[in-house]
């Protein structure tokens, strides 16, 4: 058996050697070339004692979709740096769809940040409801492992647009409370706080 070689997709820009990936970061990609969508059936095995699924295993989820945006954006391996924020609004049964949705809010020199929709679809009941949220940050790494400079993200609508002025509030607030930064150095929260 051999292996057939998978036709390009007329959609996916590929850069000749000639290119460099400097010219790429200067360009910048849009937030829906960053666009990931997974959806997976709550199996038994996936599930605790009350037949909900386990948010463990939801997010081991989310961090594959997430890893598969930020890698879309920067075309380059990507590690998970940090999760927060991540909200459980109601529990994903079992034998209901889980759907989770990711794209790239706004990026800084080599992180980036992705946010998280979750949704449970009940294909019987025809329902589909939120019930998680979360912000992952993302470091683009090269070959030995070291953070480098990632492209830059075009926001294209005034929901994309708001996505990334609140994604530089939320990272500096992650900073402040970290103690990598003081509060006069918070430039987009300093006023809120103040």
């Amino acid at each position: 058996m051999s292996d057939t070689p998978v036709p390009p997709n007329p959609n996916t820009q590929v850069l000749q050697h000639s290119q460099s990936p400097t010219v790429q970061q200067r360009n910048g990609k849009t937030v829906s070339q960053s666009h990931c969508e997974m959806s997976e059936i709550v199996l038994p095995n996936d599930t605790n004692s009350l037949g909900n699924m386990m948010g463990g295993r939801l997010l081991h989820l989310m961090d594959i979709c997430a890893a598969i945006s930020a890698q879309r954006h920067t075309n380059r391996v990507c590690v998970t740096a940090a999760v927060d924020s991540v909200k459980f609004h109601a529990p994903i049964k079992e034998g209901e769809i889980v759907v989770i949705k990711s794209q790239v809010n706004r990026t800084f020199r080599t992180s980036m940040e992705v946010e998280l929709n979750v949704w449970a679809e009940n294909p019987l009941a025809q329902t589909y409801r939120k019930c998680n949220q979360a912000f992952y940050t993302f470091v683009a790494v090269d070959e030995h492992d070291r953070p480098i400079p990632v492209p830059p993200i075009i926001p294209e609508t005034d929901e994309q647009r708001e996505r990334f002025e609140n994604a530089a509030k939320r990272r500096e607030l992650r900073l402040l409370l970290a103690g990598r930064i003081s509060l006069n150095d918070a430039q987009h929260i300093r006023d809120e706080f103040i």
